[in-house]
Order: C-alpha cells, then structure tokens, then sequence
C-alpha cells in the first residue's frame, strides 16, 4: 500500500516543515518497540539512529558492532544492532511496511531517527514535491 502526497511535519516550533514519516523501530530480539518518527534523508548512505534509543529497545550500545562514521560535525563511531522499522499509514493506525532484521547504525550526538538509503530508502520509490510540501513512498 503506498503512501501518497504525505504532508512535510515540522515536529518542533520554529522548525522548517520536513519529509518525517511515522515508524516503530523494533529490537527483534526484546520485542521492545518505540514509536516515533524518522527524517528521510536522501543524502544519508545509511540509516543512523541515537544512541539513547539502544537502551529503550533493550540493545546495549558498545555491545554492537563498532564503525566509524564521517558525519558532517566530524568522524563518530556508530554501533550497529539488528533492528525492525515499520512504517505507519498517514492517520498512523496501521504498519503498512515493515523492513525486518537490518542492521542500523546508533550514534551518539544525534538526536533523531535517519531514514538513509541502504536498509531504508533502497526498498521504495520515493518522489518529493517540494512546492507542495508533500512525498510519497511505495515498494519497489
């Protein structure tokens, strides 16, 4: 089922309007879930999540397998764990995709969820209109 012509959020006040989309991140192994939303970003070879996060999911952080990143606030080490996204429809009542058992980067200094290209964004297609405001995805 494709999500068309999503509206652009502005999650914060005084923040710009951006293509947020509603996901659960799922550690598959606790089956501990959090609900929230995710930046799409095309510019991201990966998707990278806050650390923070590890210990909500019942992940622990250092345990994951260890890389360094090159971030545009400088070189990080990022910690990957197996991890589920799912995808919310638009009144964000139903998972309408879910991307089983990847493993996704956690980082510190980040301090929100970054749907990048490989385990995310390399699964659909995804056409934004900008002077709209809106997106869609559907499954490739």
């Amino acid at each position: 089922m494709p999500i068309t012509d999503f509206p652009f959020l502005c999650l914060r006040k005084n923040d710009v309007e951006r293509p947020w989309l509603p996901v659960r991140i799922t550690n598959p192994h606790t089956r501990k879930h959090i609900d929230t939303y995710g930046l799409i970003d095309t510019g991201a070879d990966d998707c990278t999540m806050p650390a923070f996060l590890t210990e909500q999911l019942g992940h622990k952080l250092e345990n994951g397998t260890a890389k360094p990143v090159h971030t545009a606030g400088g070189l990080t080490t990022a910690y990957s764990h197996t991890t589920t996204i799912e995808i919310f429809d638009i009144k964000q009542n139903k998972v309408i995709y879910s991307i089983p058992d990847k493993s996704i980067d956690f980082s510190e200094g980040l301090n929100i969820v970054l749907l990048g290209v490989r385990s995310f964004l390399d699964n659909f297609t995804l056409k934004i209109n900008y002077p709209k405001r809106c997106f869609s995805i559907k499954n490739s």
